[in-house]
């Protein structure tokens, strides 16, 4: 029970990064979602920050550095809670349902991408 308790606030914490990076970028109108020109810029730096966050836990658990508690607390909580694979799909057929074919393909190379790259720098960083 005190897991899952550790979970949920973890997850909730992350839930308020990502509502906050969200609304960070969108002041100005820049980068809010709807906008002409808009690319979803948030959605990418959520995943890839918490693709760096899974593999850093990754790596720690492996290596036994912390316990498998604290890698649910930290993986499934707290970057579980930060990143949003449905919002960047919903992101991505919007942009190709605006005729916006080379924002849609280069947000899935981005998060795609990053992501891979970040997780294996948590990984490597955590060994």
């Amino acid at each position: 029970m005190t897991a899952a308790l550790w979970i949920g606030l973890a997850g909730m914490l992350g839930a308020l990064l990502r509502f906050g990076i969200d609304a960070w970028l969108a002041v100005g109108g820049r980068f809010a979602a709807g906008r002409p020109g808009h690319f979803p810029l948030a959605t990418l730096l959520v995943n890839a920050v918490g693709s760096f966050v899974i593999g850093l836990a990754g790596g720690l658990s492996l290596n036994a550095q912390i316990s498998a508690e604290w890698h649910a607390v930290i993986a499934t909580g707290l970057a579980g809670g930060l990143t949003t694979f449905s919002s960047f799909t919903v992101a991505t057929v919007a942009l190709w349902q605006q005729g916006r074919r080379t924002a849609a393909i280069g947000n899935i190379a981005l998060n795609v991408g990053v992501g891979l790259t970040l997780a294996w720098l948590g990984l490597v960083l955590a060994g």
